[in-house]
């Protein structure tokens, strides 16, 4: 799977977006620096929300199987944390490849 650089753009944008509102709105670099650790917040929350998506679709699969679940909301539940794990294997490789290039580089 091969990602470009405006997939990673826009999973980032999405990543901080859905930070955005804990940190009082805005989306100004200033305030998630001082207020939610900058990148480290970001990824932090990231993980938080994906473990909780990845916990409701585990949850809804358990409801059905007891039968006292809908099956679409199993199928929905589950696609969202498809979602949310493709995101963060995505954004996982994109920062070892960084990391990667930035160990690479002549000093």
């Amino acid at each position: 799977m091969s990602i470009g650089a405006l997939d990673a753009a826009s999973a980032y944008g999405r990543a901080l977006g859905s930070i955005a509102p804990k940190i009082g709105g805005g989306l100004k670099p200033a305030s998630i620096d001082s207020q939610a650790g900058g990148f480290g917040g970001m990824v932090e929350a990231m993980i938080s929300n994906t473990a909780g998506t990845m916990h409701a679709a585990e949850t809804a699969s358990a409801k059905q199987v007891a039968g006292k679940g809908d099956l679409i909301d199993v199928v929905t539940a589950i696609g969202a944390a498809e979602t949310a794990l493709d995101t963060m294997v995505a954004i996982r490789d994109r920062v070892v490849n960084a990391y990667s290039d930035i160990m690479r580089m002549q000093i």
